[in-house]
C-alpha cells in the first residue's frame, strides 16, 4: 500500500528529495526529538532515500542506453 507521503516523495525532483533528506538526517543526528518524532523522521527519510534511488537508477538507465546507442552507432560506422 502506498502512503500519501510515499506519493509526495516520489513527486519531488531529485534535488528537492536530496535536500529534504539531508535536513531529516540533520534533525535525527541533532537529537532532542521524541521517539514518535524520531520514528516519523526515520520513515520520511526512508521515503526520500527511495525517491533519490529511483531518480539515480533512472539516470543510470538513461546513461547506459545512451552509451549502448553510441556503441551501436560507432559499430555501424566502422562497418561502412
Amino acid at each position: 500500500m502506498t502512503s500519501k507521503t510515499d506519493t509526495e516523495a516520489a513527486a519531488l525532483g531529485y534535488e528537492q528529495a536530496r535536500d529534504e533528506l539531508i535536513e531529516v538526517v540533520r534533525r535525527l543526528e541533532a537529537g532532542g526529538t521524541t521517539l514518535e518524532e524520531s520514528l516519523a523522521l526515520w520513515e520520511r527519510g526512508e521515503e526520500l532515500a527511495a525517491a533519490c534511488r529511483r531518480w539515480l537508477d533512472g539516470a543510470r538507465a538513461r546513461l547506459d542506453a545512451a552509451l549502448a546507442a553510441q556503441d551501436t552507432e560507432d559499430g555501424d560506422a566502422e562497418d561502412a
